[in-house]
């Protein structure tokens, strides 16, 4: 319905703020990226401009408010994953900007999406499953963690550990998971491939 709001920054408090759009008082949900985004533009301009979502459901109809449209674009992947809901995605654009997440996700960072507030390990997992081949990671080289600079004869091996994990935390039981993941081929495989070739697995039985 709105594509868009440009209007004066009326109010704000942490998880929302208030545009201002010809005496019209429009409240939008937003994530702290985008408040803090709106912090330092009002600062610079009298109006701030926002990219809308609207979410309709049965009792309610929410209002949220994206400062980039790349932000507005990753909380419709988000959504689109199974389990995740507006206010987790929100959680997560949060904790990420847009290029952050994908680096994450093209990294297989489980742990780190997983902090994000309401998502999980099991959000986390499945967010990485189903947006890994949606989302690519244009940035330039950035410090690797400890655990990316590791040699790579031991990239094997903690992919495993990862996978196993992240399979836990989808609902499998460690037992089958682990019967599963031994009688596959990992070497040389990533988490996120070691995870797909077992769920094929699982969906055989």
């Amino acid at each position: 319905m709105f594509y868009y709001l440009n209007g004066i920054l009326a109010h704000k408090e942490p998880g929302f703020a208030v545009l201002d759009c010809g005496g019209v008082g429009y409240r939008l949900t937003v994530s702290q990226n985008t408040l803090a985004a709106l912090d330092r533009t009002s600062v610079r301009s009298d109006k701030v401009k926002l990219y809308t979502y609207m979410a309709v459901r049965e009792d309610d109809i929410e209002l949220f408010g994206f400062y980039t449209f790349e932000e507005l674009d990753t909380f419709k992947l988000l959504i689109g994953v199974s389990g995740i809901g507006p206010k987790a995605a929100m959680g997560v654009l949060s904790a990420f900007t847009p290029d952050g997440l994908a680096r994450a996700v093209c990294t297989e960072d489980v742990k780190a999406i997983a902090k994000s507030n309401g998502v999980g390990a099991k959000g986390a997992a499945r967010i990485v499953l189903e947006l890994k081949d949606k989302m690519s990671y244009a940035g330039g080289e950035e410090p690797q963690t400890p655990s990316t600079t590791a040699a790579q004869p031991a990239a094997p091996s903690a992919g495993l550990a990862e996978a196993a994990e992240a399979l836990v935390a989808l609902g499998y039981a460690r037992s089958e998971v682990n019967a599963v993941l031994s009688k596959l081929n990992t070497a040389g495989l990533s988490s996120g491939e070691i995870i797909r070739a077992a769920l094929a697995q699982f969906m055989k039985g």
